[in-house]
């Protein structure tokens, strides 16, 4: 979890106890499961496995340049530009970090597999009725994402050790601002070797798996009442107007509808 040396989380929490809202996020280092407000979005592009889930109507989604479908859940890969839409006001989204996980032994990530995924979604429906039913759910007491989900750990991918190792590195720390260079060379490769490998074992490039994480960060701040200057000095972005655009540009909102939307979001970590 990203430290936070300026922003006092006791002072500023929200909604410590899930019986006080029907807007809920469970997250850890690789798993996050949001039940809360759509809100208007434009091209979202994230950088973790996304299952879109519906909690009353089904909603549109549109992928890429492809043409509006009508879903009740919905599997996106990572770094896949697409749209949601629905007249209902929450909808649950379940991201799960790519790098962690084998994908071609997790039937429910194969394509065509929508029976599969529905099992998923409605698991995560029942979940999310029974955090924000009778007597709520208090922040301290911890859920297991992939127990409550999946039955069970998902398949574990593995990396590289030491690509593996300067994953970890950024997933601690993912407002630092050390470069590939740096990474490169404390690996002992040459540069352009790292970046061909970290691309092969991570499937994106460094620079788009570090603004990810540093932009994923950002979900430990949204029920804060804090400025919005310091949480993006804190997140590790070097003014507001890059946290701005680069929010934008994964989210597909800006950092302030974000966390006007998330006032009543309780966060259990």
């Amino acid at each position: 979890m990203v430290m936070m040396p300026f922003l006092d989380r006791d002072k500023t929490q929200r909604a410590a106890r899930t019986k006080d809202t029907d807007r809920v996020m469970l997250i850890n280092a690789d798993r996050v499961l949001y039940c809360g407000l759509l809100g208007s979005r434009s091209v979202a592009t994230l950088g973790a496995i996304t299952v879109h889930i519906s909690l009353g109507a089904p909603f549109l989604i549109r992928v890429d340049d492809g043409p509006w479908q009508e879903r009740h859940s919905a599997l996106i890969m990572p770094y896949v530009p697409h749209q949601v839409r629905s007249t209902e006001r929450l909808i649950a989204s379940l991201n799960v970090e790519p790098e962690c996980v084998d994908v071609r032994a997790v039937p429910w990530l194969q394509a065509g597999a929508d029976i599969e995924l529905e099992i998923v979604a409605e698991r995560a429906r029942s979940l999310y009725g029974r955090l924000v039913g009778r007597g709520g759910h208090d922040a301290a007491r911890p859920y297991d994402i992939d127990q409550e989900l999946f039955g069970g750990p998902l398949p574990v991918r593995r990396l590289d050790s030491r690509i593996a190792s300067v994953v970890e590195r950024i997933k601690a720390n993912p407002n630092d601002q050390f470069p590939a260079e740096e990474c490169a060379a404390a690996l002992g490769l040459s540069f352009s070797r790292f970046l061909h490998l970290f691309r092969d074992e991570t499937g994106t490039t460094f620079r788009r798996f570090r603004a990810w994480k540093r932009a994923r960060s950002l979900l430990n701040y949204v029920n804060l009442s804090a400025n919005l200057t310091d949480v993006a000095l804190e997140v590790g972005y070097p003014d507001a107007s890059h946290f701005s655009h680069s929010i934008r540009q994964i989210y597909g909102m800006k950092p302030k509808d974000i966390f006007a939307g998330s006032r009543r979001l309780a966060v259990l970590t």
